[in-house]
């Protein structure tokens, strides 16, 4: 199945710890970049939030916040007292070194870190259940990348079939286009009205159709094509595979370009850039 690496989600859990609300966004990147925002409460959980992620996700770039509420808001600030005192014991030495050091408020000093603390919960409920909450919001995020990653693959066989189909339009012309080439260099001769070495001409006509000849690369095309349609079938991440193949789509279609002679065959490899370009813009979002 391919997925995009383009996605939202959102999940909720509430129990005698209160409330928290997971959300998960996700953009294209060529790694797996995760970036948390966990409440201080839930930071022992990074290491098991990453893990979870990991095991979901192969690459994008990945936001994860969640926001948590206290069952109990108005629940009594306990104090650690021993970080307070050395706290105050820091602040005297400032003083007694800088003298117009002005001393802070209360309500500064509560706001230093770990001077004030609220009375534990049931922490390993409140793990247990935001773990639960992530994996559906994983889940959910999956859901979403899965359905953008569909409508991409659609694209992408619709633009195939077109290059597939400028193919098929280039095959065709080419002997058209060899004929036109012995007709023109037999025309030009006549006009010159020069004596030529039959033998001699037949090997550089034959040397001339065999640098524009182009249906190596038509054929490579035709195969890219194939393997573009397997790859989108695969259940797995596909999106390097898939850049790999637009760089060689890319390669066929500028040789088509270089060795044409003709307008109607530059057309059709001016018309397979676009769009190769196309859907080399949708493969950056695949994962």
């Amino acid at each position: 199945m391919t997925r995009s690496m383009t996605g939202f989600a959102r999940s909720q859990a509430q129990g005698d710890w209160g409330e928290l609300v997971w959300e998960l966004r996700s953009v294209n990147h060529r790694y797996l970049d995760i970036h948390l925002r966990l409440p201080e409460s839930l930071r022992a959980l990074e290491p098991a939030v990453r893990e979870a992620v990991g095991k979901q996700l192969s690459r994008g770039k990945i936001d994860v916040s969640v926001k948590l509420a206290a069952a109990d808001a108005s629940q009594t600030i306990e104090i650690d007292h021993d970080r307070l005192e050395a706290l105050a014991q820091a602040l005297s030495d400032v003083r007694s070194t800088v003298i117009d050091c002005r001393a802070p408020d209360a309500l500064r000093l509560l706001t230093f870190p770990g001077v004030q603390r609220e009375a534990e919960g049931d922490t390993d409920a409140l793990n247990r259940d935001a773990l639960a909450a992530l994996g559906d919001a994983l889940a959910q995020l999956q859901a979403t990348r899965a359905e953008e990653g569909e409508r991409l693959a659609a694209l992408l066989r619709e633009r195939a079939r077109l290059i597939a189909e400028h193919a098929d339009a280039a095959a065709a012309r080419l002997p058209q286009v060899k004929q036109a080439w012995y007709d023109k260099l037999h025309a030009r001769l006549a006009e010159l009205d020069v004596e030529t070495d039959p033998a001699r001409l037949e090997q550089e006509l034959i040397f001339t159709t065999q640098r524009m000849d182009v249906a190596e690369e038509l054929d490579r095309l035709h195969s890219h094509v194939t393997a573009l349609d397997q790859a989108l079938a695969k259940n797995e991440p596909v999106g390097r595979r898939l850049d790999f193949l637009m760089q060689e789509f890319n390669r066929e279609a500028n040789t088509l370009g270089s060795k044409s002679q003709d307008a109607q065959l530059t057309a059709h490899a001016l018309e397979m850039k676009v769009l190769i370009e196309q859907m080399r813009e949708q493969v950056q979002n695949i994962e």
